[in-house]
């Protein structure tokens, strides 16, 4: 890594946190592609809506931003290591711009070049950012792993709840289309800019007054490389943990809108766009809130107790209307951005800060398959109004993940066994 990467020993470690608070907050549109559906694609709800295409042209474009998301983070871990992080942060700010601006030559003849440009393009370089801003923060924090994770991961949250007004306006004023265009633009003026101040720091450093705590606890005696790491089997089970803690919140981001929209639902236009900031809002909470609490209570208690929050609030949504649906999508929202803020720590925690980026982008896998499988369930059960149905599936994916995280231990290194 080239020297100019690094920051001298008296540099102010919230920087890069504050950069990388900017950053995340514009990869948050990932959150609101409810918004974009409602006007892209004619529905019972929708009629008045740009094109006539099937809803499952809609969750392809958002299941390929999230799979592909997963794919940018791998990558983003990959060239952080042999480049600077902020080569990365650029890169990935034209990625994401040129993804989300070319979107807006998209046709209802073409919704190809919609999954290739808002799906491929804005996912790899959302993915690319995310981890990379991740990594670099949780070095700067070894005694607040969970805390600054949660912070940096919440703003990627708070971001779906910041741009759904936004978002909002601008098709009301420019048209969704356009809409994408302007937005391709801001990301990637802010990445460039952000990406000045993700610099990471000295090797071994350790906050002044700070000594790393002499029990393992858990936590990595020393970094795994991505190879050894492929060799432990807890990564396996933390991927299909990952997989299965997710479903829920994977299932209602796309449709809470749509969700709200439908008949016999109680809730107005306004109360139903009001649901999908509100997931936002819960999700960006939940991130900042279950990282720090995981700090307390440990990553494998704090996920156990959010897996069941998960099982129960998605099965609750099945049963209820109105304003005590929207409850229960809100603490869906917070169960889901609690797993997006504790997974990260509980990764650096067991395989080390070292190559976290690259370890992550892997475990990642799981929240790309998981959401992909996830919004594609809830869409075709959808079709038939069938909403039970899938709810049940996430609830019991839910289940599945309490089994595994419940046996998982901390693998060992091979200098320790």
């Amino acid at each position: 890594m080239e020297k100019s990467s690094v920051a001298s020993p008296k540099f102010n470690r919230w920087i890069p946190v504050i950069a990388s608070i900017a950053i995340q907050l514009c990869l948050g549109t990932a959150y609101i592609w409810s918004v974009f559906q409602s006007y892209l694609i004619i529905s019972e709800t929708t009629p008045n809506a740009l094109f006539n295409w099937p809803a499952t042209h809609g969750t392809l474009a958002y299941s390929l931003l999230l799979g592909m998301l997963t794919v940018g983070s791998t990558l983003g871990g990959k060239l952080q290591e042999k480049l600077k992080p902020r080569t990365v942060v650029i890169a990935a700010g034209v990625v994401l711009g040129i993804g989300f601006f070319l979107a807006k030559y998209t046709t209802e003849a073409n919704p190809w070049l919609l999954w290739l440009t808002y799906g491929i393009l804005g996912g790899l370089g959302m993915g690319m950012a995310y981890t990379t801003t991740i990594a670099c923060c949780q070095k700067w924090f070894p005694d607040k792993r969970g805390l600054v994770t949660g912070i940096i991961v919440s703003a990627l949250g708070f971001g779906g709840l910041l741009f759904t007004p936004v978002a909002e306006a601008l098709i009301k004023d420019y048209g969704v289309l356009n809409t994408f265009a302007i937005l391709g633009i801001v990301f990637f003026v802010v990445n460039l800019v952000g990406a000045f101040f993700i610099i990471t720091p000295p090797e071994g450093f350790k906050p002044q007054g700070w000594t790393p705590p002499a029990t393992k606890n858990g936590v990595a005696v020393r970094s795994f490389t991505p190879s050894e790491a492929l060799k432990t089997p807890q990564l396996y089970m933390v991927i299909v943990a990952f997989m299965c803690a997710t479903a829920a919140g994977s299932m209602m981001i796309p449709m809470a809108k749509i969700l709200g929209l439908q008949p016999g639902s109680g809730l107005t236009k306004e109360a139903a766009v009001a649901g999908v900031m509100i997931i936002s809002a819960f999700n960006s909470f939940g991130r900042l809130f279950w990282g720090a609490i995981s700090d307390r209570l440990g990553r494998k208690r704090t996920l156990l107790i959010l897996l069941v929050i998960a099982a129960a609030s998605i099965l609750g949504v099945s049963f209820t209307k109105a304003y005590l649906m929207l409850a229960f999508i809100a603490i869906i929202g917070f169960s889901y951005g609690g797993f997006l803020g504790v997974f990260p720590a509980l990764t650096a925690d067991f395989w080390g800060t070292k190559n976290v980026a690259t370890i992550y982008g892997l475990i990642l896998l799981g929240f790309g398959v998981g959401a992909v499988a996830s919004s594609y369930i809830v869409a075709y059960f959808s079709a038939s109004k069938a909403f039970l149905t899938a709810f049940v599936i996430a609830g019991v994916a839910a289940i599945v993940g309490f089994a595994i995280i419940a046996f998982l231990k901390p693998p060992k290194h091979a200098s320790e066994k």
